[in-house]
């Protein structure tokens, strides 16, 4: 039988994340945004519109102070900023599962069996094949396909 979800208003959210630890920074120039760190990883949470809190900025290890993207490459997981790309090890991907349960706990999110498993990247990079993931249209032409590209 389903759970009926409990969604925390905005101030408790907050509350929550002072009384567990969570190192809180406000958002420059916004009022109702909040930068959270535990475990060397960061998020941001945000008042919506209902006076419940949202992820704004979703969970990241922290890399040069900035919170990175997972991505999933097939045969490894990568930590990604916009200047540097790390091979994620298990000590990063702990913290970075441990800390997601932790704020959906806070803000009062649904916590998914396939997400309770194990940490989910942001992105998947299985095939090596570039650009086959966008329509036909806007794929650049292969040299092989030769001047004409198929109808779609």
């Amino acid at each position: 039988m389903a759970k009926k979800l409990k969604i925390k208003p905005y101030a408790d959210a907050v509350s929550f994340f002072r009384d567990h630890g969570f190192d809180i920074l406000e958002a420059p120039g916004t009022s109702n945004r909040i930068f959270l760190k535990k475990y060397n990883v960061s998020a941001a949470i945000e008042q919506a519109p209902d006076g419940s809190a949202k992820i704004f900025a979703f969970p990241g290890y922290l890399i040069g102070g900035e919170i990175s993207k997972l991505v999933d490459k097939g045969y490894q997981k990568f930590l990604k900023t916009s200047k540097l790309e790390v091979p994620a090890t298990a000590d990063h991907l702990t913290a970075m599962h441990q800390f997601s349960e932790e704020l959906k706990e806070g803000i009062g999110a649904t916590s998914l069996y396939n997400e309770s498993m194990g940490t989910v990247s942001e992105a998947y990079v299985y095939d090596r094949v570039k650009d086959r993931d966008k329509p036909d249209a806007a794929r650049p032409q292969r040299p092989w396909e030769g001047g004409s590209k198929k109808p779609a």
